[in-house]
């Protein structure tokens, strides 16, 4: 039987992209998104991966979607924790609400997806768990306290549960993509993207969302049993962690 792989926000992007490389390398993946139905059914439709609808910021919703996808699929091998949001505003404006919404969907869902599934992974002495961050974690961005402050959070998330997981054979690791040619980074005005953005970037291009899927697809193999707890940055040489 095929290893199971639950990639949260999964159906697009670079979620998208990592659910179709488990899939192809031979795994069972259940792809989760939140709310768009339409681009979640195209993409079950497109590529035969089975789709499941849960908040991430919610812990109950996901321990019970992590036992619906066991039930269906089998046991959690791989966790991918690549769900996140922006809401985007510098610190002086930034509201209550934009602050939590992205704090609960960026760094509370480690908790809320990993903890329901952290038994199971000990019993089994095998897991792999891939939290997907940010270069803003790393380096900090102006109009993003919100959103830096989590992805940070997701680091530190990592290291301290892969010293936990490592003596029951399971690793907890972190990619940190810069910028990469997802559809909303491609919806960036030319100028912005030609003037402002590939400029910082040394390889003078963006990333691709399978350049991540590649990385995942290797922390997630039985080869990378000895990384556990660290930090990959793919970003083009734009920062150095």
């Amino acid at each position: 039987m095929s290893r199971v792989a639950i990639v949260t926000g999964g159906t697009r992007g670079i979620g998208a992209a990592v659910s179709k490389a488990l899939k192809d390398a031979g795994y069972t993946v259940a792809a989760n998104y939140a709310g768009n139905d339409a681009a979640a059914e195209a993409f079950r439709e497109e590529t035969g991966i089975a789709v499941y609808k849960w908040d991430v910021s919610s812990y109950e919703a996901c321990a019970e979607g992590i036992a619906k996808v066991e039930a269906d699929l089998g046991p959690l091998r791989v966790l991918v924790n690549n769900a996140g949001i922006t809401r985007d505003a510098m610190f002086h404006k930034m509201t209550p609400e934009q602050w939590s919404a992205v704090i609960n969907t960026n760094l509370n869902s480690l908790f809320n997806m990993t903890r329901p599934a952290w038994d199971g992974m000990r019993e089994r002495k095998f897991g792999r768990v891939i939290n997907i961050s940010s270069i803003n974690g790393q380096k900090g961005q102006a109009g993003q306290v919100n959103y830096s402050s989590a992805k940070a959070g997701d680091i530190g998330f990592t290291k301290a549960l892969a010293q936990e997981g490592a003596r029951v054979g399971i690793t907890v690791n972190a990619i940190c993509p810069g910028y990469i040619g997802t559809e909303m980074v491609r919806a960036i005005d030319e100028k912005v993207l030609n003037e402002r953005i590939l400029p910082q970037i040394p390889v003078g291009r963006l990333g691709e969302p399978e350049e991540i899927a590649r990385t995942v697809l290797f922390l997630a193999s039985d080869e990378a049993g000895f990384i556990t707890g660290s930090t990959l940055s793919i970003n083009g040489g734009q920062h150095f962690a």
